[in-house]
C-alpha cells in the first residue's frame, strides 16, 4: 500500500509539473489521497505514541513546505499539514460529548476551506469517512463526498480515487496482504519532502538552463 501511495502521488506531481496537458497523470495521481488518508486513520489506530506521531506529521509537514509553496502551490499549506490537522481532529471527537461532534466538524471543514489547506475540508473529511464507515458504506461515502466536490468544485477526475477505495472496502485478506508490503519507515517519512525536493531542484534547473 505504502508503494503504492508513493509512486502515484509521485506521478500525480510529475505530470502537474511537467505534463500539465496531459490528463493522465493526474488521473493516476488520484489514488494517492485516499491511501494517504486511509494509512493515517490506521496509523492513528495503532500509534504506541500519539505525541510522537503527531510531532512527526508536523515535522514533515515544515520540512515540506518551502519546495511546495516554490513548485506546487504559492501560499498554499501541504497536504501533510491537512493529515495533521486531521489527525488532532480525530483526537478532539473522542474527547468531546457526541453533540458536539457535529459542531466541530462544520467549524473544521469551514476552516479548511477559507484556509489554504491541501484538499480543504475534503481530505478531512475522506479521513474521517476512513475512520468511521464500516466496509459496506465505504465506497458509498466516499462516491458521495466526491459528487459534492464535483457539482460544488468541477472535481472530475477525483472520480478517480474510488479505484482504490474499492479494495480497500471489499478486498478482504488481498488487500491486507498489500497492505501488509510495507516501504522502510525511514522511506515511507521522507518521501513526501525529498520529492518536494528533487522537483524543485528539478524545475529550478531547468529554468536556469532554459534563461
Amino acid at each position: 500500500m505504502q508503494w503504492i501511495a508513493m509512486l502515484t502521488m509521485l506521478i500525480d506531481h510529475t505530470g502537474l509539473l511537467f505534463f500539465p496537458d496531459e490528463a493522465i497523470w493526474r488521473i493516476i495521481g488520484r489514488i494517492a489521497f485516499p491511501l494517504y488518508a486511509y494509512a493515517l486513520v490506521q496509523g492513528y489506530r495503532h500509534t504506541s505514541s500519539f505525541r510522537n506521531y503527531m510531532l512527526r506529521l508536523a515535522l514533515i509537514a515544515a520540512i515540506s513546505q518551502i519546495p511546495y509553496q516554490l513548485v506546487l502551490k504559492p501560499g498554499g499549506l501541504n497536504v501533510v499539514a491537512t493529515l495533521l490537522v486531521s489527525l488532532l481532529i480525530l483526537k478532539l471527537l473522542e474527547r468531546i460529548r457526541p453533540g458536539a461532534v457535529p459542531v466541530l466538524v462544520a467549524l473544521c471543514c469551514l476552516a479548511m476551506e477559507v484556509l489554504p489547506f491541501d484538499y480543504g475540508a475534503y481530505g478531512l473529511l475522506l479521513v474521517l469517512i476512513f475512520k468511521y464507515a464500516r466496509s459496506s458504506q465505504l465506497l458509498l461515502m466516499h462516491l458521495g463526498l466526491n459528487l459534492i466536490y464535483l457539482a460544488a468544485y468541477g472535481w472530475l477526475i477525483q472520480m478517480a480515487s474510488l479505484v482504490i477505495t474499492l479494495p480497500i472496502a471489499y478486498g478482504g485478506g488481498l488487500w491486507r496482504k498489500v497492505e501488509a508490503s510495507r516501504a522502510p519507515a525511514w522511506l515511507w517519512r521522507s518521501f513526501y519532502p525529498a520529492h518536494l525536493y528533487i522537483l524543485m531542484f528539478v524545475v529550478y534547473g531547468m529554468r536556469i538552463l532554459a534563461s
